[in-house]
C-alpha cells in the first residue's frame, strides 16, 4: 500500500538552515564561491551584507540546484535529500533557476 500523505512542508527556519549549510559548502572552495558570485553578479561586500536576506539564501540554493554535481556533493555532505534543497528554495521564495552564461 502506498503512503498517500502529503509531502512534508519545509519551514522557513529549516529552509534557512539548509541555505546556510549550502553557503558554507560553496565557501569551502574558492572556485565554487567565485562561480556563484560570477553567475549572480554579487560582489563580496554585498554578499556579506545580504547573507541573511531570504532572496540571497534562495539564490544560494538555486545555484546549488542548477549544478547537479554540486547538488549531489552538498546533499551527501549535509546528510539531506536533494529534494529538500528544492523545498527550501521554494520556502524562501525562490524557484527560478539561473542559467549559466
Amino acid at each position: 500500500m502506498r503512503d498517500r500523505r502529503q509531502p512534508s512542508r519545509m519551514t522557513r527556519e529549516g529552509a534557512e538552515d539548509i541555505a546556510a549549510k549550502a553557503f558554507l559548502f560553496l565557501a569551502e572552495e574558492s572556485e565554487r564561491l567565485g562561480r556563484f558570485m560570477a553567475e549572480t553578479g554579487i560582489d563580496p561586500a554585498t554578499l556579506k551584507a545580504s547573507l541573511g536576506d531570504p532572496a540571497t539564501l534562495a539564490a544560494v540554493l538555486g545555484h546549488v540546484l542548477a549544478d547537479e554535481s554540486a547538488l549531489l556533493a552538498f546533499t551527501a555532505n549535509a546528510g539531506i535529500r536533494p529534494e529538500d534543497v528544492a523545498k527550501a528554495e521554494a520556502a524562501l521564495g525562490g524557484g527560478s533557476h539561473w542559467e549559466s552564461s
